[in-house]
């Protein structure tokens, strides 16, 4: 094993107990294992539908959510415009036309509706009379429907507002915020609030906004998410796109979400589309149906709002049925995903989002009602937990002397050489070099080790700093708009990311680039692409200036006055002659993850790293310091202040050892946020994340869910011993109730006979407690 600052080899002895105070941090929210009815995650279902003799079938309503009920108004049935409130009992999962009183508003399409406090407000859409094509007209007036009531009441409202529909609507702070849509001649993207707090005082205000507005636009959702408010797509004529923009309310900036750090090969955003759906739950945005360039998707798209990143989200494949037949003969309650459409409404109630009709193929109006379960895990913190440990330079063991200026850059072994083959090699030169010139074992400190120094005479320390963020969060950040250097400074790390063969540093960059390339930079941007040999980018670079549209702009420029001569002759020469566009149906390489390349270190890429030694039950595991003290705060404090001196770690979750497998199960966690393992590791794991100070309970919740979804006939004895091992009672009263009333099979279970003695009686007594004798002795015949 080649020697690096604080490597340790494998001894079987057992390391000194060490006290520490294993309280929860303040982040982690501690789960009591109850174990009861739960639903299926990620599960369609099919609900009763609307009876005509309730409400007729429609597109262009609106659905809000009221306590455990969805309230539907207005819209139109193919024939007429609406004006009719539909009240849909989620528990019950009944219809009925819920109480009014008062003058409604007038029947209308492509209006909005928010709840605030107990009550709902209706703005706006489009009324008249859609059969005889007459009185057609947009409104801008405000209604009130008290829920407790019945009540319907008309805010009459002092202000400017342009009458409209086809808009977008929210309620925060307070207020009710309108954004967009069409006013019978042109698409909007306006902006007004008004407050709901009081209707004699309230009017309308036109909000002054800045930044990246989105298009004038109409057919689009609006949803709120972390103070923020979140529009994607819609109609917008031939501006029409997928992007995703963000609305901050106390600065009223929008920024656009940028789609250029997703990879070739991620999940991109959805397509482009209106009469679509989003709703926000948790950090989450999901995007449903719609009209997507003549076609009706039926995925459900999913936006992390934490990562940036879009997922669709794969249905569960159980079913479950409940007594009625729905308009095609299928049982309510089916697993099955609604069909594609379009001007269909959603709403959340608790953690599950209710759809309700559309426009379905051939132009049919629906009046079908669907529930999809969300899951409610919390995020993964791998990345956010690597990068904290970059940003404090905790457990640092090498020191990058880089460039002419020989600057430094404190960095840990166990994460370069496991994201990076040529700083690896680099490493390991290092250590060899050293391992046969000088002895460093007198006198070390093991609290303390000495640094790992590393020269790299090819690098400056800034893109290099750039380069290990991106080791540590797979991530890197987007350049400033309008800001020059920031662009250089990525052109810098591209560079270096071909030097050290990072494909997917080499892509990122390469995205991140070509995106923030205009007409103001291309010059600069193209003249250093040719400096470093960047052909790639210079030839995005030139193509980009012999566009139609920005030639003359780039060409009358001061900075193309002082290009040089090369420059401007490739430029005329690719204006008066444009070379052949070469098209490649090679796939691109990526490269590996920052979770593809922690799996493989666990597995023994990184063996000889290992700088610890955990003991199971007095069996060692190498493993590395800086990685268990990135994502537990047990270890964390441990190496800080208490460090055994062998430099060995008894494992335990409190007073319990877990087994071997559950052990592995949490280094895969620790190492690379693995949530997946047998149903008994996830007994013995409950507590792991209260006990280790894991950033959150995430863990915990993949362990109580798998639980909840896995005990079988198969497993039910393995769970049994780790529900006893680990005093988990609700859990082992439930797999004897299995074992009781699956008795024939379990009993020919190999592993019955393995069974402690005390298991067994507890077994006897439960069969003694459900089964008569006459059962107890049919069975006796099958033993």
């Amino acid at each position: 094993m080649p020697w690096f600052p604080g490597a340790m080899s494998c001894k079987s002895k057992v390391a000194p107990s060490v006290d520490f105070d294993h309280s929860c941090s303040d982040s982690v929210e501690y789960l009591t294992l109850n174990f009861g009815p739960f639903e299926t995650v990620h599960r369609w279902r099919r609900l009763p539908p609307c009876d005509e003799f309730v409400g007729a079938r429609r597109s262009k309503h609106t659905v809000v959510a009221y306590r455990d009920a969805i309230y539907v108004f207005g819209g139109d049935n193919g024939k007429n415009m609406l004006n009719d409130l539909l009240r849909f009992d989620v528990k019950d999962c009944s219809w009925c036309r819920a109480f009014t009183t008062g003058t409604p508003p007038a029947p209308r399409y492509h209006h909005s509706a928010v709840v605030y406090g107990s009550s709902m407000f209706v703005f706006g859409g489009y009324t008249g009379d859609i059969y005889s094509n007459s009185n057609l007209k947009n409104k801008n007036d405000l209604f009130e429907y008290k829920f407790a009531t019945g009540q319907w009441t008309e805010w009459k409202v002092e202000g400017r507002l342009v009458a409209r529909s086809a808009h977008g609507a929210t309620v925060y702070n307070d207020k009710l915020w309108i954004f967009a849509g069409y006013d019978g001649n042109a698409r909007l993207n306006d902006m007004w609030t008004i407050s709901l707090q009081d209707r004699e005082q309230a009017y309308w205000e036109e909000i002054e906004q800045s930044g990246e507005i989105p298009p004038s636009c109409c057919n689009f959702p609006v949803a709120v998410c972390r103070d923020k408010m979140f529009v994607f797509s819609g109609q917008s004529g031939a501006k029409i796109t997928n992007n995703l923009f963000q609305f901050e309310f106390k600065g009223h900036i929008w920024t656009r979400i940028p789609t250029e750090h997703l990879l070739r090969g991620s999940p991109p955003p959805p397509q482009r589309r209106y009469g679509h759906t989003m709703v926000a739950f948790d950090r989450h945005l999901y995007v449903f149906g719609g009209a997507a360039d003549n076609t009706l998707p039926n995925e459900l798209h999913c936006y992390d709002v934490d990562s940036q990143t879009w997922e669709v989200i794969q249905p569960s494949t159980d079913s479950e049925f409940l007594c009625g037949l729905g308009e095609k003969g299928l049982p309510f309650g089916l697993w099955c995903m609604p069909s594609g459409r379009l001007f269909h409404a959603a709403a959340v109630i608790h953690d599950a989002m209710y759809i309700f009709g559309g426009t379905v193929d051939n132009n049919v109006r629906s009046g079908e009602m669907y529930r999809f379960q969300f899951s409610c895990y919390p995020k993964c913190t791998l990345h956010e937990d690597y990068g904290k440990l970059w940003e404090n330079r905790q457990f640092c063991d090498v020191e990058f002397t880089l460039g002419e200026r020989e600057e430094k850059v404190l960095g840990h072994i166990a994460i370069v050489t496991a994201r990076c083959k040529w700083l690896r090699k680099k490493i390991l030169q290092e250590c060899e070099y050293l391992a046969k010139t000088v002895s460093f074992c007198s006198g070390r400190s093991s609290r303390v080790p000495p640094l790992l120094e590393v020269s790299i005479r090819e690098a400056d320390a800034q893109p290099f700093e750039v380069l290990m963020q991106f080791l540590y969060t797979d991530k890197i950040q987007y350049p400033r708009r309008g800001h020059v250097q920031d662009v250089l400074l990525i052109m810098d790390v591209y560079k270096l990311a071909l030097s050290f063969k990072l494909s997917r540093l080499e892509q990122l960059c390469v995205q991140y680039i070509e995106a923030s390339v205009d007409l103001q930079n291309v010059l600069s941007v193209c003249e250093n692409a040719n400096k470093l040999q960047l052909d790639q980018l210079k030839e995005h670079c030139l193509n980009f200036v012999v566009k139609e549209s920005h030639f003359n702009q780039v060409i009358m420029t001061k900075e193309f006055e002082h290009l040089s001569t090369q420059l401007i002759v490739e430029i005329v020469r690719r204006k008066q002659q444009p070379p052949p566009r070469v098209y490649s149906d090679q796939p691109v390489d990526i490269g590996t993850s920052l979770v593809q390349d922690m799996k493989a270190c666990l597995e023994g890429a990184g063996h000889e790293f290992c700088d610890i030694i955990l003991l199971l039950d007095g069996h060692p595991r190498p493993a590395h310091k800086a990685i268990l003290a990135a994502r537990s705060s047990y270890f964390e404090a441990m190496f800080r202040s208490f460090m055994p001196e062998d430099g060995q770690v008894n494992i335990s979750i409190g007073e319990m050892v877990p087994s071997t497998q559950a052990f592995e199960s949490m280094l895969r966690y620790i190492y690379y946020g693995d949530v997946n393992m047998p149903p008994e590791d996830s007994l013995y794991l409950f507590a792991a994340p209260y006990y280790y100070g894991f950033s959150n309970n995430r863990l915990q919740a993949y362990c109580k869910q798998n639980l909840e979804m896995n005990v079988t006939v198969e497993n039910v004895l393995q769970i049994l011993e780790a529900a006893d091992k680990t005093q988990a009672l609700d859990m082992k009263k439930h797999c004897l109730h299995i074992i009781v009333h699956q008795f024939t099979k379990v009993s020919k279970l190999p592993n019955l006979r393995s069974l402690s003695q005390p298991l067994l009686l507890d077994i006897i007594d439960s069969l003694a407690s459900h089964i008569s004798d006459k059962q107890c002795t049919e069975m006796s015949s099958d033993i």
